[in-house]
């Protein structure tokens, strides 16, 4: 409370102490003059209610022993005044005046509200000065978790992905017999049945992901990881070779995936790096055996994966060095086009049957146009795609190993893949010069170094029959044909396969699968084997 406020609080209490003698004049004139300061915010409205109080105490005492008698004795506008400004105005009966106890617990919380405000204003300047001293890239945050995409953690302008995978599956393997197919991909010449734990067409997978934005560019890196749980025997295909089921064997580590990209949604992006290939890639990606067994290639001895459905449906893509220029979306066009290090043709089906090739002074181009939209209520992909690549010396058991024949390769698929409510379907198909079966570039040259055609495709139908239930089934064919003039009656003519697959997701992360395959090759002369494959597992992905 000021000075000027508690003088005038004396000089009115003195003024008070006055008004004991009898006179209506002098009291009608105090309390004017306790209006006057009331107005003019001298006085507060309590310190107001309690000077009014005692005034009206000793000066009308008769006001607490009869109202009517006070009524008649003051003039009514002394009491219309006592009536207005009274504590009877604030809602109650007009009482005793406060005491000291009252005026204390007055000014005790006129203190506390002025420590408050100090306090407040305390804060005010601590979040000033944390405001002051912030540093955003400092802080690492968790973003908000989405199903399947992994985990992103956010340290400053840094995102920092980290997703996998893991699956094993009991799979057994029944031969049905027949005479062996140089290049089938089928098992039943084997004789024996075979037990297996193994993976599927995925391995384990682990990725790691980062991200950022420097001066208006999008900056990532990606490393994938892609460990088997077999024992691992490298050979021609490395970690996808047969395993070895000794003792003391150790897994395979297939490491897939190592690139940079860099670009700005106006110019699109450049990939620079090892990962996956333009051509026949949304065909893997789209094969609901991607996530089962299907075709096992080899059971006895399992390699890091399964074949699913390479090279009976589609040749496999390939993990490539590269680089690749990938376009901005435009009305759900997006094209790439890229130079990739070029692979030798290859004798898959052994015996001399193939030419190859160890020479390359060009890249392999390859190249894919997508298309993503709805089309009559069905979410719909559309994707094509080429590979083109010179081999040069040729050579073979024909053609010499320094013939300095070479020949052009060239490839074209085209798929689409459409969804709506609990259905999904898939259909592809390729066609190949040189490109061979299976693997790329396998057995696509005969010995007299010329290309051998090749087509194939698959059908794919799935259904939810439940929220968590899928059923899935399909049916690919991949055909090599010889060349024009050649004869070599124990080649591979078609590897074909029917799958039947249920899915059960018991949680975003844990999916139960459950598979049959069964699976055919067929020579350019009477020789055919088949194979029945069951597999029953579970896949987790993060």
């Amino acid at each position: 409370m000021s000075l000027c406020r508690l003088s005038l609080l004396g000089s009115t209490f003195c003024i008070a102490a006055l008004s004991v003698i009898p006179t209506v004049a002098r009291a009608d004139d105090y309390t004017e003059l306790l209006d006057i300061l009331r107005a003019k915010g001298s006085l507060s409205r309590s310190e107001y209610n309690v000077l009014l109080a005692h005034h009206q105490h000793h000066a009308h005492p008769s006001l607490q022993r009869d109202d009517d008698a006070a009524s008649s004795s003051a003039p009514s506008r002394h009491r219309n005044r006592y009536m207005r400004y009274g504590p009877q105005h604030e809602g109650s009966n007009l009482e005793a005046p406060p005491d000291v106890t009252t005026i204390a617990a007055v000014s005790a919380a006129r203190r506390a509200a002025m420590e408050a405000s100090a306090s407040a204003q305390d804060a005010r300047n601590s979040l000033m000065e944390a405001r002051r001293t912030y540093n955003p890239d400092s802080i690492v945050r968790v973003k908000p978790y989405v199903a399947g995409k992994g985990i992103t953690l956010q340290a400053g302008q840094i995102d920092i992905n980290i997703s996998g995978f893991v699956n094993a599956y009991y799979t057994y393997n029944s031969p049905s017999g027949g005479r062996p197919v140089a290049g089938g991909v089928s098992t039943g010449s084997s004789g024996f049945d075979s037990s297996s734990v193994r993976n599927g067409l995925l391995p384990g997978g682990l990725i790691l992901k980062l991200n950022t934005v420097q001066d208006g560019i999008k900056l990532g890196a990606v490393f994938g990881m892609y460990p088997g749980i077999n024992n691992n025997n490298p050979s021609t295909f490395n970690a996808n070779s047969g395993g070895s089921p000794v003792g003391l064997g150790t897994a395979g580590l297939d490491f897939r995936q190592v690139y940079m990209t860099a670009g700005t949604d106006k110019f699109g992006t450049v990939k620079l790096g090892r990962d996956i290939a333009l051509f026949a890639s949304d065909a893997i990606l789209n094969d609901a055996t991607l996530l089962s067994v299907g075709s096992t290639g080899s059971n006895a001895n399992p390699a890091n994966t399964s074949l699913g459905r390479i090279g009976v449906g589609y040749v496999y893509t390939d993990w490539l060095p590269q680089i690749t220029y990938i376009s901005p979306r435009w009305k759900g066009f997006q094209a790439s086009v890229g130079v990739m290090t070029p692979l030798d043709e290859y004798n898959y089906a052994g015996g001399g049957l193939s030419a190859t090739t160890t020479q390359h002074s060009s890249p392999m181009l390859q190249g894919k146009v997508t298309y993503d939209g709805n089309i009559y209520g069905f979410t719909t992909r559309f994707w094509s795609s080429f590979l083109v690549q010179h081999q040069q010396n040729l050579t073979s058991s024909t053609l010499g190993s320094s013939s300095r024949k070479g020949t052009t390769v060239e490839a074209g698929d085209v798929g689409v893949k459409l969804s709506r409510g609990p259905f999904e379907g898939v259909a592809y198909y390729y066609y190949g010069s040189g490109l061979g079966t299976t693997g790329i570039f396998f057995d696509g040259v005969s010995p007299d170094g010329r290309k051998r055609a090749s087509e194939g495709y698959y059908v794919q139908a799935a259904y939810k029959i439940l929220p968590k239930l899928k059923v899935v089934g399909s049916y690919g064919v991949s055909n090599l044909y010889q060349a024009p003039g050649e004869d070599n009656p124990s080649l591979v003519r078609r590897n074909q396969s029917e799958v039947g697959a249920i899915y059960y997701n018991v949680t975003d992360w844990f999916t139960i699968v459950g598979e049959y395959a069964h699976t055919e090759s067929d020579a350019h002369s009477f020789a055919h084997e088949s194979d029945h494959t069951m597999s029953a597992g579970a896949m987790m992905t993060f």
